[in-house]
């Protein structure tokens, strides 16, 4: 049987940190930010996390 490959476009998106959280990125982070309030800006600079309940279909198409 061949082996599963991973989804190239999920592999690009996400990554699994030491503690089994899977980091992700912020929406509406590319252009045109002038016009977003300096809270909201600092605010999509944090990092973000997948809920736990599509950690595991997206660990899936990562691995």
């Amino acid at each position: 049987m061949p082996k599963m490959k991973s989804v190239k476009g999920a592999v690009k998106r996400f990554k699994v940190k030491k503690s089994g959280k899977i980091k992700r990125g912020t929406a509406y982070r590319s252009h045109i930010l002038t016009k977003v309030d300096g809270q909201h800006h600092r605010q999509m600079n944090s990092p973000k996390y997948v809920d736990g309940v599509d950690a595991k279909n997206i660990k899936e198409m990562i691995c």
